[in-house]
Formats: structure tokens, C-alpha cells, sequence
């Protein structure tokens, strides 16, 4: 089609296509309904003229063009050929309603087009994936659909350029999610005259690595011939070899084409008067390009270097190009518009179905089952399923402690990741909650007693209230109950915030497996907000009265000491006290193991405190529980009693023996709670945290939901709004089937007009064109 003679006749068979197809965009656009319209996709960087060229290719004027980004929303132009209209009829479609288009002349849609560049050039996003639609009809018009995108940006490195560079990302994110859909013919400008400079291409090829679906098109030609001192380097640049484009593009070769500067309009800045002034000067261009190539080339352009010169060659191109794809997707059209309707169809009839159940009996009947299959679902992720997948609701450990809150001691430290068993894994359910109670088990089973000061030893002495002596086994209870409730407190809240974590994502989870089994209970979100909130309730109010209970029995064990739990038995005890009796090693505090003191502790260093130049033999308190009948031994023992009580009674001197005494207290004291503490707290979270989500759970939601209906029906399942909203999705539902209904009888009309002409003869051989 020429840009400034008369349009060749279209018949009406192609016309009907055209319209069926742009009705079918619509439609894909307003239901998000999945069907692939064929439209051609204009991408370029700024100032690569794409504007420009869209608006040639129509015709006439009506865009934002200009240097800089003046295009910030695609622009979607639904052109098709009318012989009758003379002026460009456009109808501009609605943002808020995509069934309404208001006819508006082209001063009107270029304003609404510059309003809408400087809203969101005010605003933070800067850019919009919204489509504005327009919907064309001329005589000059191709039956196209055209997608003009924001021109792609090149900012320049450095800091004080983030700005841009963000602008940047935004535009190209935007402009390969159009890319993505395979049903568009991507139309790639480049403003270069060395085809080995692949900027746009860059970009494309990420989304079309082979250039399959993509026509290069080679923008100001008017402005490059001149660049060309050589006819060889023009041959080049008309022809480019395959490797220099990296694919196999579609019409095997780049287009070229030049729009001459200039807009319509009767100010005094305007070029052309009309848009017939415009045309005439596209094709005035277009004959100039060819001249000037022919001087440089010193030779005629054969035809098919002709057909690549421009803006009407191009336009040309598309359209055929455009109408085959259209004609070849008419089958898989009406295949997808006849599963579409029977998708709408039976999602109305589940509408209908729902708006008739809606009385008191049926609701609370669908309550109660839902109530059963949401604990069936609970139930089963405690035992443990792979039915959901781990990689959308599973958590590492790592996950874990940042959304659960990890387990860090009193040093800030955390247990290695790598030592509890399936810390990589992605785990929900009863194998997350195993393996937070084994990490539990790991930390608080390692812990050591912090360290002790000789400035703790002294001050936890005090006076009694009977004598002035010194109670070191009353120190030592003092200093261990004490740093025991702050050492193991802290662990108490963590685990229980870890598993309530854990619990909670139960109920996601049983949303999923609920929703993938169809027993989901889709509108009546009150309904199951309700559901939702008496669990994490439950969970919550569980967990608190669970860490109280541990939290009893951590103040019962800091309270008293009871030598039989604290130190096991009363064997156990003596044999620590016999540990005094190895050799005279000294005692680092804080630095001692479970096993209390050193078996080279000896009496000797008690006696060596007041008499370094008497070496006795080593005995053993148990000897003397024994009765072994020897003076000497008594002797030796009585005199050693005598330095242990000078020692450690009547002197408040702090010797080294009594400080060993009193570490080695404290460290039997601490690791017995530790124990005791550990295996406590592990029943009690297992009896009464994770059993009551099994047997009391579903009492109380029952008894929550029984109550609810016998005196709150209409709340807690919104009926009226249930209604108004049903009724709504009801009408919608009936507006998208009749219009699938309407588009599929287009479609099948057309169908079986492209069946005759393919059955009838052909009028120079007499073959019809089947054979």
C-alpha cells in the first residue's frame, strides 16, 4: 500500500478476520483470558525514531515524539483498513473499563498521551506496563496491531548516573515481559550504519536468541547514505552477511526506512498543514533514499533490494506477514475460544450452584466439612507427606532461625549450622518440628557453666545468722541455681517461639492441600478468616501456658538445690569429693568439665597451705567411711580435717583449695540442672504443645464454630456480601460467554470462508487450490 496513492481492495472476508482478531486482543487483555492474538511489537532505544515510525506506518500524526523518553506506557493501536473513512476515525479505550472506547480526534489522544507521559514522569515508578489501547479505522490504515513500547536507555556508568540506570532496569524489564509472549512479531530498530553494533539486538536476542520472530529495521537512512564514501561499504550495510546479524531474521534480510522531520498542525512550528502533506513527504523520502543509494552504489537497485526501502515496503510486509499468521492461528483459535467457553460455562454453573446453597443448613453443613478436612490436612503434616512442595513451603535452618528466631546463648553465639543433621533441607511439619527440637537438644545440651570470679565466690559467702564462718557448699548453691536460670531462660522462650513458627505454617500448608484436593471453600473468606484465627489463637495460647509450665519447673530446680537431682545420687557425690585426693594441679576457674574437679587434687596442697615442710601420705574421705582401722591413717586424717576446716570454716581468706571447692560445686550443680532442665523441657513441649494440636484442637475449634453458628450465622459467613459479590462475579461471567460466544461464531465464519477459496478453481489453470 502505497503511502500517498489509493489502498488496494481488501475483501470482506479479510476484514471480518481483522475484526474477530482485534475483539480477541481485547478480550485476552480485559478476562486475562490465555489466547495468543498476532501483533507486531516496535522496540527501539530513545531517539532510535520508533514513534516516529509507528506513526508513518498508520499514516498520520498523533504521538508524543520527540528527544528523551516520551513514550512511558506501551500504546497498542488496533488499525484497520476502511475504505470509507477519509479522516482517521480513533476511539480511545478506557483505563477503567476496557469495555468502553470513546471516540476522540487525534488532538485529543495526542494530549491524553503527553498528560499520561508527565503523570508518571512525576511519579516514583516512572513507567507502567498498562497497555493504552486505541483502536484506528482509515483508509490509508493497514490492518494491523501495533505495541509501541518505552524506548530503551543507555545510561552512563558512575554513581551520579543511578538515577537513570534504575530507569533503565525498569524499561527493559517492562519491555522483555511484552517480548515474552510468542505470538508477537517483534519489530527491532537499529540506528547504526556498522551492523556489528547490536544495541537493540542485544536486548532482543535475550527473549529471540535466534531472531526467529523478529524484523530488523534500520531507522534514518536519510541521514546514513551520506556517511558511505565507498560503494562497497554500502553493499555491506544493504546486504549484511548472516554471521554479522546472528540469526535468521524474518524476511532474511534488515529493512531500512526514513521519516522525514516535522509535525502537522497550523502552528507556526508545524511542517505539514494536513496529514495528506505527511504521506506525500514519506513518500517523496522514499523515492530520494532510493536515488541516493542508486549514485552511490554507481548501479539500479535490483527488486529485492527495492523491497527492503521504505516506510511503505515495510508496511507492506508486516501486513502479509500479519495476515498469514492470523490465518494460520484460526484453528488453534477456535480450538482455545471453544475450551474457553466451556471453562466459563462450567465456572458459571459453580457460581449458580453456590448462589443455591446458600441457605442456613447447607452452609453449615459445608462449616463442619471443611472443619474435619482442614484437621484431616493438620493431621497429616504432623505425620508427614510429600504432597506439598518443599521448595514452595519448605525452610532450611537457616530459614528457620530468621523467621523462627534461632537459639543464641548468653555469648551471642550460634550452634554451627552444619553439625544438626538436615539443616539443609527445605522441611515443614513434624520433620521441621523434629528437627527444631533436636538442634534444642544439640545447643542446650553443650552448654557450659559460665565462668566464676573469685569476686562471686566472696560475695555469695555472706554471714550466717548463727556464726561467721564461711559455707562454701552454700556458695556454690548460690552461684549455680543463679547462673543456671539466666543461662537456660533465655533457651526456654526460644524454643517456644520456634515452634509456635512451625505450627503456624501449618496452616498455609493445609490451605495449599485443601485448595489441590477442590475442597477449599472459595468466597467465604469470613468463614475462613475465622477458621484461621481461632488456630493461631490456639497455637498461641498453647505455647504460652506450655512455656509456663517449663518455666515452673526452671524455678523449682533454681530455687533448691536437692543434692540427690542435682548431683544424681549420694555415690556420686562422694566419689567428687574423692577426686581432692590426686595430685596438687592447680584449677583454672570457669575452665572445669562436668566431671567436677581434678582426680590430681590432693589433700597435701590443704596442708602445704599451713605447712610446706609436712608431707603426708594422700587418704581418701572414703577411707574413712570405711572404718579402716589404723592410727596412723586416722591421725593423718584428723590433722587434714583440721587444715580442711581452717581452710575453708573458720579463714575467709580465699585459699586456692576453697575456690577449687566451690568451682567444682558450681559445675556439678549447673550440669545437673542442665539435664534435669533439658529432658523436662522436651516432654513438657512435646506433651503439652504439640499433643494438644491433636486431641484438644479440634474440640475447640468444633465448640468455636457450633457457637458461632447457633448465634452469629450471617457474620461469620458474610452472606450478604456473599450474595453481592457472587451476583457480580455472576454478571461477569455472563458478559465474558457471550463474548467468547460471539467471537467464536466470527471465527468459525471465517474459518469456512478461507476453506472456500482454498476449494475454488483457479481461474488461469482451472485447479482449485486444495490440489
Amino acid at each position: 500500500m502505497e503511502c500517498g496513492g489509493e489502498p488496494p481492495a481488501v475483501d470482506h472476508d479479510k476484514w471480518r478476520l481483522y475484526e474477530a482478531y482485534n475483539e480477541l486482543h481485547g478480550l485476552a487483555q480485559e478476562f486475562d483470558t490465555p489466547f495468543d492474538a498476532p501483533a507486531v511489537l516496535v522496540v527501539g532505544h530513545q531517539t532510535d525514531g520508533k514513534s516516529a515510525l509507528v506513526e508513518a506506518l498508520m499514516g498520520f500524526q498523533f504521538n508524543h515524539v520527540g528527544g528523551g523518553t516520551k513514550t512511558r506506557r506501551p500504546i497498542t493501536l488496533h488499525m484497520k483498513y476502511d475504505p470509507d473513512c477519509e479522516a482517521p476515525i480513533c476511539h480511545l479505550v478506557s483505563d477503567d473499563d476496557p469495555t468502553v472506547a470513546h471516540q476522540k480526534s487525534l488532538h485529543e489522544i495526542q494530549a491524553f498521551i503527553e498528560a499520561e507521559n508527565l503523570r508518571l514522569e512525576s511519579e516514583s515508578s516512572q513507567f507502567s506496563a498498562k497497555e493504552i489501547t486505541i483502536r484506528v479505522e482509515y483508509k490509508y490504515c493497514p490492518n494491523l496491531t501495533i505495541i509501541d513500547t518505552p524506548g530503551l536507555i543507555a545510561p552512563a556508568p558512575g554513581g551520579k548516573n543511578r538515577v537513570l540506570q534504575g530507569q533503565a532496569r525498569a524499561v527493559e524489564s517492562l519491555v522483555r515481559a511484552k517480548m515474552q509472549h510468542k505470538e508477537f512479531i517483534i519489530l527491532c530498530l537499529e540506528d547504526c550504519s556498522d551492523w556489528s553494533n547490536a544495541t537493540t539486538r542485544r536486548v532482543v536476542m535475550q527473549i529471540d536468541p535466534e531472531l526467529s520472530r523478529t524484523v530488523i529495521v534500520s531507522t534514518k537512512l536519510d541521514t546514513k547514505i551520506p556517511q558511505f564514501a565507498r560503494s562497497s561499504d554500502v553493499e555491506v550495510f544493504l546486504l549484511p552477511p548472516s554471521c554479522a546479524l546472528d540469526g535468521i531474521i524474518l524476511g532474511d534480510s534488515p529493512f531500512f526506512t526514513s521519516v522525514p522531520s516535522g509535525r502537522v498542525g497550523s502552528g507556526h512550528d508545524s511542517v505539514y498543514k494536513t496529514n495528506d502533506e505527511f504521506k506525500e513527504a514519506i513518500a517523496l523520502r522514499e523515492k530520494e533514499d532510493v536515488t541516493l543509494l542508486e549514485e552511490k552504489l554507481c548501479r539500479p537497485l535490483a527488486e529485492k533490494e527495492k523491497v527492503r526501502i521504505g516506510v511503505s515496503k515495510l508496511r507492506t510486509f508486516l501486513e502479509e506477514l500479519l495476515q498469514k499468521r492470523y490465518m494460520d492461528s484460526v484453528p488453534l483459535i477456535i480450538s482455545l475460544l471453544d475450551k474457553e467457553y466451556r471453562s466459563t460455562t462450567r465456572k458459571l454453573n459453580e457460581i449458580d450452584q453456590e448462589l443455591s446453597n446458600l441457605d442456613e443448613v447447607t452452609l453449615k453443613e459445608k462449616g463442619r466439612a471443611f472443619h474435619d478436612l482442614f484437621l484431616t490436612k493438620l493431621s497429616l503434616l504432623l505425620k508427614g507427606t510429600v504432597v506439598a512442595p518443599p521448595d514452595k513451603f519448605g525452610e532450611t535452618l537457616q530459614d528457620e532461625r530468621i523467621n523462627g528466631g534461632a537459639f543464641v546463648g548468653t555469648n551471642g553465639h550460634q550452634f554451627p549450622q552444619k553439625l544438626i543433621p538436615n539443616a539443609g533441607m527445605r522441611l515443614y511439619g513434624g520433620a521441621q518440628y523434629h528437627r527444631a527440637m533436636a538442634e534444642f537438644r544439640f545447643v542446650v545440651g553443650g552448654v557450659k557453666c559460665p565462668p566464676i570470679t573469685r569476686e562471686e565466690i566472696v560475695n555469695a559467702c555472706g554471714v550466717e545468722d548463727i556464726h561467721d564462718g564461711a559455707n562454701y557448699s552454700r556458695t556454690a548453691c548460690v552461684i549455680a541455681v543463679a547462673k543456671a536460670r539466666d543461662t537456660f531462660e533465655p533457651y526456654l522462650h526460644q524454643l517456644g517461639s520456634r515452634l509456635l513458627h512451625i505450627l503456624k505454617r501449618l496452616l498455609p500448608i493445609s490451605v495449599y492441600l485443601l485448595q489441590k484436593d477442590g475442597e477449599y471453600l472459595s468466597g467465604h473468606q469470613v468463614f475462613l478468616n475465622r477458621v484461621s484465627s481461632a488456630f493461631n489463637n490456639f497455637a498461641e495460647s498453647t505455647e504460652k501456658a506450655c512455656r509456663e509450665k517449663c518455666m515452673e519447673d526452671l524455678v523449682s530446680t533454681t530455687r533448691y538445690v536437692s543434692w540427690s537431682l542435682h548431683n544424681k545420687n549420694r555415690s556420686g557425690l562422694r566419689h567428687f569429693l574423692d577426686s581432692f585426693c590426686g595430685s596438687d594441679q592447680p584449677i583454672m576457674g570457669g575452665n572445669l568439665g562436668s566431671g567436677g574437679l581434678s582426680q590430681d587434687s590432693t589433700f597435701r596442697s590443704l596442708s602445704n597451705e599451713r605447712q610446706d615442710n609436712k608431707p603426708r601420705p594422700d587418704v581418701k574421705l572414703s577411707q574413712l567411711a570405711s572404718g579402716v582401722d589404723s592410727s596412723s591413717c586416722i591421725q593423718g586424717t584428723e590433722a587434714r580435717l583440721v587444715d580442711l576446716l581452717d581452710c575453708t570454716l573458720w579463714n575467709r581468706r580465699l585459699a586456692p583449695s576453697s575456690e577449687r571447692i566451690v568451682h567444682a560445686l558450681v559445675q556439678q550443680i549447673f550440669h545437673g540442672i542442665r539435664e534435669y532442665f533439658l529432658a523436662s523441657a522436651e516432654l513438657k513441649f512435646n506433651c503439652f504443645l504439640l499433643m494438644p494440636v491433636v486431641d484438644k484442637l479440634p474440640v475447640l475449634l468444633r465448640e468455636d464454630l457450633e457457637s458461632a453458628f447457633e448465634s452469629e450465622l450471617d457474620t461469620v459467613f458474610d452472606i450478604t456480601n456473599l450474595v453481592h459479590s457472587l451476583s457480580q462475579r455472576k454478571r461477569d461471567a455472563e458478559v465474558e460467554l457471550r463474548r467468547i460466544k460471539k467471537l467464536k461464531e466470527k471465527f468459525r465464519v471465517v474459518h469456512q470462508q478461507l476453506i472456500l477459496q482454498q476449494s475454488k478453481p483457479d481461474i488461469k489453470t482451472g485447479e482449485s487450490d486444495t490440489k
